[in-house]
């Protein structure tokens, strides 16, 4: 009997939390008919495959093999990206990422040594070519030690990449370990500062996958040779990062937004001032001026993109940055990066920007959408707003120009959407029913 009941209150338990999880999704997307659309299209009519097509992975040397599932462990939507590029570009650039992400694991683990650490970022793009190297000195605790522990198979398939690949990712490893090493225990303190920082571990990622997109024959020596385009991609995805992530690095014991900046808002002189309520001004006033910051970068994306040729590289680079641009236009003026960590795009939004960022006329149109959503919001009284128009103001010239060189296609009428949105909500209420009638049997 008692076994009896407690099976009962389990499937309760379970039925009940389905039914709310999937109750609160629908009632999300009915605000957001268009992104349920791009959801279900995603999930359930080829979107998935189109965008993020997986590759038999089974006919690849057991080492290689390796390596994606390493990928896969350390991001699942870099994974993913990855392996939708063309021919060679996939093994290359998944050798890339996991060289660096070797090499961010060691500068990252705070339980390493300085005198331990620094040999190691300074030396890693010769560790490379270390046949057999692997490395179990992280903590416990460090996310990705199980990379430098299995680090022999990245170094075995490296070895295999063309020289011109192994070039690129060794050059690119050594002046990523020594500007790691540079600002190991220092902050950022200028702008410059924050710049350089950056650049180091962000800008040089750009640039060395924009002299791999070159080097493949995919894409113009052009691409290769343009670092300060390629730089000023990786910094508006990194800034980004660094300004939703305030939280979450402060609690971290973190600094990552630069003093100059921060100093002239804070009421008390440090940075964690801005978790107070009583400082709410001052903390938006301080976001929104780093905000405006990373908004400078997007005439540089548009330069950037609108030089790709290939279509899967297009689609590898665009899908960071509208949601760098989605991600800032939620950031701005929003206290919540104080108050919580984990500010993020709608899991359905980002569904939505992937399918749609195929092409320039769409990345102008995404960028333009989240511009306009941000203007609308600034405050003639934030400090930063003249400079916040400005910005806006630049990248909207460019984006119109873009439209006129290659027009966008024409918006789906209002009963086309209306028909998507009600296929996709008949699809989110079976989920509801199945929820709500179908577990208790399950369990």
């Amino acid at each position: 009997m008692e076994r009896n009941k407690e099976n009962q209150s389990f499937s309760s338990a379970v039925e009940n939390f389905l039914f709310l999880y999937y109750t609160k999704t629908m009632a999300s997307l009915i605000l957001h008919p268009d992104e349920l659309w791009a959801l279900c299209k995603f999930k359930f009519l080829g979107g998935q495959q189109a965008i993020m097509p997986k590759n038999d992975l089974s006919a690849l040397p057991e080492s290689m093999q390796k390596c994606y599932r390493l990928l896969e462990a350390t991001s699942r939507s870099f994974a993913a990206v990855i392996q939708a590029l063309d021919g060679e570009l996939r093994p290359a650039i998944c050798i890339f990422y996991l060289v660096l992400r070797g090499l961010d694991t060691i500068e990252d683990d705070m339980t390493l040594a300085n005198e331990v650490k620094v040999p190691l970022l300074v030396d890693f793009h010769e560790i490379i070519y270390k046949t057999g190297w692997t490395f179990n000195g992280n903590g416990p605790d460090e996310a990705d030690r199980h990379l430098l522990v299995d680090f022999d198979v990245v170094i075995a398939e490296f070895l295999k990449l063309r020289p011109a690949y192994q070039e690129v990712i060794a050059d690119i490893t050594k002046r990523m370990g020594l500007g790691m090493s540079k600002f190991l225990g220092a902050q950022v303190h200028t702008k410059d500062d924050y710049n350089e920082y950056c650049h180091y571990v962000a800008g040089l990622v750009g640039i060395g996958l924009s002299k791999i997109f070159a080097a493949s024959g995919l894409e113009s020596e052009a691409v290769g040779t343009s670092e300060h385009l390629s730089n000023s991609m990786g910094l508006f995805l990194q800034k980004t990062n660094i300004i939703r992530d305030y939280l979450e690095d402060i609690i971290d014991g973190r600094i990552f937004w630069p003093r100059a900046v921060w100093i002239k808002y804070a009421p008390n002189g440090k940075l964690d001032d801005f978790r107070a309520p009583e400082n709410k001004a001052a903390a938006l006033a301080c976001l929104n001026d780093l905000v405006t910051d990373a908004l400078a970068h997007i005439p540089d994306v548009f330069a950037y993109m609108s030089s790709l040729r290939n279509q899967s590289v297009f689609n590898f680079c665009a899908i960071p940055q509208v949601m760098a641009i989605a991600t800032l236009a939620l950031v701005y003026d929003n206290h919540q990066v104080f108050t919580r960590t984990g500010v993020k795009i709608r899991k359905a939004l980002a569904v939505k920007l992937m399918m749609g960022a195929t092409n320039m006329p769409n990345l102008y149109a995404i960028f333009g959408e989240f511009l306009a959503n941000l203007e609308s919001r600034v405050r003639t009284e934030d400090p930063s707003y003249e400079a916040t128009v400005a910005a806006i103001e630049r990248a909207k010239v460019m984006l119109r120009a873009g439209l006129i060189a290659c027009p966008s296609q024409p918006e789906p009428s209002a009963s086309a959407k209306y028909s998507q949105a009600a296929f996709a909500l008949g699809l989110v209420a079976a989920g509801v029913w199945w929820a709500r009638r179908g577990t208790a049997i399950a369990v």
